[in-house]
């Protein structure tokens, strides 16, 4: 397992080589065999070229892979590679989901309800009042709240899941050898304490410079099924991670303010440009996503219901493995479907697509799906 994983953290040191082009590497290769196959058939495959084969060709600090290796091993942290089962589905589904993530913790990043919130790091008083309402409103659920681990609304949302018996997990944008701001190492300690975690796409050694968040609020925005921007102005971090979650196709939410407030300005932009839903509390949130507890009916109805109508439908066999996969659970969200049932994306959607047409299925909020 080291061995490969030496290959998979070299490469996400190689220059040149972003997420994107990663995934078009690992479309064709292992992550050893990148570093092996002749530089005149990497160069021949789109969107890498003779500049980035080169690059390959020409790393060599395999030294600082071994480093990060023993650091991980040290500090008993997980890196999740993106064929790793336990990577975050969610994320797989974006266009350029990170190579390798670093995760302390042992929330599961892969739980069927996930929130982040986000806002502005000099809060008003109403925007740590309606952020501590919201997330206790969301106690009674097993919701996983996600933030960047920043002063402000991000640090007073994982203190308020805390307070609440909610997960939480900060995404943070340098290395797990540190804590920044250096005022959290209390915060992340009681976040790991509580079954949280702590995630970072960045080796150690790696520091929190400000081209680095950017990179961090793109992480946050796909590993949620939706976005809260609870105070903001018109520019920053948090607009930043709406804009990217809009991009995912993820559900974006925003706390309005007072029209001559500074702070909310960027909270009523997205809720005036429709990019974001207007959201005042908690139940309204879980109405829309669909998360609300529901009432339990005896089994044996459900199942005789679904039988007695997959009696009077012909199912292809790609329609079979999805609704397999689909009585499995309650509700199933898209990128489950499309890394459990090994069919292309553009099948998945075709077939869903055909089953809800024979009330086979029905979409819910945040891309889930389930049988009727």
């Amino acid at each position: 397992m080291s061995g490969e994983l030496l290959y998979q953290i070299a490469l996400t040191m190689v220059p040149n080589i972003g997420a994107v082009h990663a995934k078009i590497l690992l479309q064709h290769f292992n992550a050893d065999e990148i570093f092996k196959v002749k530089t005149a058939h990497l160069e021949k495959l789109e969107g890498i070229g003779s500049i980035r084969a080169e690059s390959i060709r020409d790393f060599r600090d395999f030294s600082r892979a071994e480093a990060e290796i023993r650091f991980i091993e040290k500090n008993k942290i997980r890196a999740l590679f993106l064929s790793d089962p336990y990577y975050p589905k969610r994320l797989l589904n974006c266009y350029d989901p990170p190579t390798l993530l670093f995760y302390k913790g042992e929330a599961d990043l892969n739980t069927s309800k996930v929130l982040a919130i986000v806002g502005t790091r000099n809060y008003t008083d109403y925007g740590k009042k309606i952020t501590e309402k919201i997330i206790a409103g969301l106690s009674e659920q097993e919701i996983l709240v996600i933030s960047g681990l920043a002063y402000g609304i991000d640090a007073i949302a994982h203190k308020a899941a805390l307070k609440n018996q909610l997960t939480t997990v900060g995404v943070v944008g340098h290395g797990l050898d540190t804590v920044y701001p250096p005022d959290h190492i209390h915060l992340v300690k009681d976040m790991l304490a509580e079954g949280g975690g702590i995630l970072t796409q960045f080796i150690s050694r790696t520091k929190p410079d400000k081209h680095n968040f950017p990179i961090r609020n793109r992480i946050v925005a796909g590993l949620s099924d939706a976005t809260l921007v609870v105070e903001t102005g018109i520019k920053g971090g948090s607009m930043i991670t709406a804009e990217m979650a809009n991009g995912y196709n993820r559900d974006v939410f925003a706390v309005p303010g007072r029209v001559n407030d500074h702070k909310s300005e960027g909270c009523n932009h997205l809720i005036k440009t429709n990019k974001a839903m207007l959201l005042t509390d908690a139940k309204q949130l879980l109405e829309i996503m669909g998360w609300e507890n529901k009432k339990s009916y005896p089994e044996v109805s459900g199942a005789n219901s679904r039988f007695q109508r997959e009696l009077f439908i012909e199912l292809t066999p790609d329609e079979r493995i999805i609704v397999d996969i689909l009585r499995e659970k309650e509700t199933v969200h898209i990128d489950e479907l499309n890394l459990r049932s090994g069919l292309s994306t553009s099948t998945v959607a075709a077939v869903i697509l055909n089953l809800e047409l024979r009330n086979v299925i029905q979409t819910k909020p945040g891309r889930l799906y389930s049988l009727i």
